[in-house]
């Protein structure tokens, strides 16, 4: 069956770029992010690429119960905590670590049988103003946190850089003097960089004056690992990353439309010259945004094209004067290695991120490795259907 709107998932792709990341951050261990469907990636298929991670994270305990379930054993970190006992009993039914930003945490912890331990990540809020305690309560947190029966073994603490993305930013270097100056005689790990700190910011990879641990230092890469730049306004192959996911549809229909003709809701697009116009079977229903513009890039059969006239639910429509052999079946790539999701988020007026989670439910994935996914490139280009 000829697929549309399908997300094709590069296995070795994620592969290379955890193997990048661990090349940046020698010496550190690595928690891979894979929340929010791994960024759109698949969530449980995305814990099995990265089988080398030291661990995972994710935001919610749901989605740490649901890799347990899946098999996955790796430790498994929920970055938001618990929000309320019966999370607490689930993380600890599932042997997840829990982030620990908010004294009702606390409570909940005291209110656990000692037999449902759980780890704990101690957040210390150094700038970024969301969650996470004062720096200065590190050692009252600790000695709370001592008097929990259900919190097995030593606490770790860990922190969240605010504007790591931008270099030229010198929050990020206060922060890490905040949270270095907040350790103290602290004897277990720390976790502090993101993505961007990977490759931004060595300040926060590497103990020193300005940070100074005694343990391991775990990074938290998310967006790295899926081939997208942390850093924008510089390119992912700049750091040696592969895009991952290639959003991919077909020609459904081809029309030749006459000078002055419209096309689309709201008849926003005119043609300006006799034109043909390709039907892409994707819309915002499966997470193409909406709000793409006449002009966005679309690559028909390995040829950029234009987009025209507005994104609708099921369909967009693009010009293909200029690709007098299209046809109808021919793959049609939305993003990818060409245009980059980067791109297209400039664009819509977003980050990757949105652009990449927003893939909707019926958007299937298919994973593939690097040499399946070009031999299957290949043959669609020559206008086969790929087994």
């Amino acid at each position: 069956m000829t697929e549309t709107a399908v997300a094709v998932i590069n296995a070795s792709a994620i592969r290379h770029n955890f193997e990048r990341i661990k090349t940046a951050a020698a010496g550190c261990r690595i928690m891979a992010v894979i929340k929010a469907n791994a960024y759109g990636h698949g969530l449980i298929q995305a814990a099995q690429i990265l089988s080398d991670a030291d661990a995972f994270a994710v935001a919610r305990v749901d989605e740490g119960a649901s890799l347990r379930v899946a098999g996955i054993r790796k430790p498994i970190l929920v970055l938001q905590g618990c929000a309320d006992y019966a999370e607490a009993e689930l993380a600890a039914e599932h042997e997840l670590d829990l982030v620990v930003h908010e004294p009702s945490h606390f409570h909940m912890l005291d209110a656990l049988p000692a037999e449902q331990s759980v780890g704990v990540w101690l957040k210390l809020d150094t700038g970024m103003g969301r969650l996470g305690f004062e720096t200065e309560s590190l050692d009252a947190c600790l000695k709370r946190l001592k008097g929990c029966a259900a919190v097995k073994s030593d606490p770790k603490v860990m922190t969240h850089l605010a504007c790591a993305d931008d270099p030229n930013d010198r929050t990020t270097l206060e922060q890490v003097r905040s949270f270095g100056a907040a350790l103290g005689d602290f004897s277990g790990d720390v976790s502090i960089a993101n993505s961007a700190g990977v490759f931004a910011w060595p300040q926060t990879l590497t103990s020193s004056a300005l940070l100074n641990y005694k343990a391991e230092n775990w990074v938290r890469p998310g967006l790295a690992l899926y081939g997208v730049s942390p850093i924008p306004g510089r390119s992912a192959r700049e750091f040696g990353l592969e895009p991952a996911m290639s959003f991919e549809s077909r020609l459904i229909a081809i029309r030749t439309l006459l000078k002055g003709a419209h096309v689309g809701y709201g008849a926003t697009w005119q043609a300006d010259r006799e034109t043909v116009v390709g039907v892409v079977a994707v819309g915002y229903g499966d997470g193409y945004p909406r709000h793409l513009e006449t002009g966005t890039p679309v690559v028909v059969n390995g040829h950029r094209v234009r987009l025209v006239g507005r994104v609708s639910m099921d369909m967009i429509t693009v010009d293909l004067t200029d690709v007098p052999a299209a046809d109808v079946g021919d793959r049609v790539v939305l993003w990818g290695s060409n245009p980059g999701v980067e791109e297209i988020a400039a664009r819509a007026g977003t980050i990757p991120y949105e652009v990449m989670c927003g893939l909707s439910q019926r958007t299937k994935h298919r994973i593939v490795d690097g040499e399946k996914l070009r031999s299957r490139t290949a043959r669609i280009s020559r206008g086969k259907t790929p087994s």
